[in-house]
């Protein structure tokens, strides 16, 4: 399998076409858990930008109408292999997957309020890389060149992102409003 990577560490990939498989299948698993308390689950992050490389954890948001809908389902994503992280951004919560004995992710589930600006934020940041392939290419340079520098700094890395990725969301988020 091509995906998991020891938390904490940063390792970048060219795509995977099974990233996509496997994030179809992930999805389908937590629209039959999660019923109808996931008004909408969707594939996000690197690993759905096919032109990009991208760390092996696959990025999944769920859209619910308020976070606090997802906590009675709790323990059974947890039965299900889902670690519950708890609010790890403000207003979001985060599920994990992996191997947790080796310290290895897969998979992070992030549940956000569905069509507000975190979800949003998401969306029109992985429609935009995918609909103009030279910033998707800036955004991997950055990436590439960060994960050289913090191999072992994931905390480093993605804050050697951050004002790239403002950048890039502030043009994608114009974009969708003007389509």
């Amino acid at each position: 399998m091509t995906i998991g990577l020891k938390r904490g560490t940063v390792k970048l990939m060219e795509h995977q076409d099974e990233w996509c498989e496997i994030a179809e299948k992930t999805i389908k698993n937590l629209k039959v858990l999660l019923l109808n308390t996931a008004i909408d689950i969707q594939h996000i992050g690197s690993t759905a930008v096919p032109s990009i490389h991208a760390k092996p954890i696959i990025d999944i948001v769920a859209g619910v109408y308020h976070l606090n809908d997802i906590l009675s389902s709790v323990e059974l994503l947890e039965q299900n292999g889902f670690l519950f992280r708890g609010e790890d951004v403000e207003g979001q919560l985060l599920f994990v997957t992996g191997d947790f004995e080796t310290d290895i992710r897969t998979h992070h589930i992030h549940v956000v309020e569905w069509n507000g600006t975190a979800w949003n934020n998401y969306i029109n940041f992985r429609d935009y890389l995918n609909a103009f392939p030279e910033k998707a290419m800036m955004y991997d340079h950055c990436k590439q060149k960060l994960a050289s520098r913090f191999s072992e700094d994931r905390k480093s890395y993605t804050d050697g992102k951050q004002e790239l990725i403002d950048h890039l969301l502030k043009e994608a988020n114009i974009w969708k409003a003007e389509q």
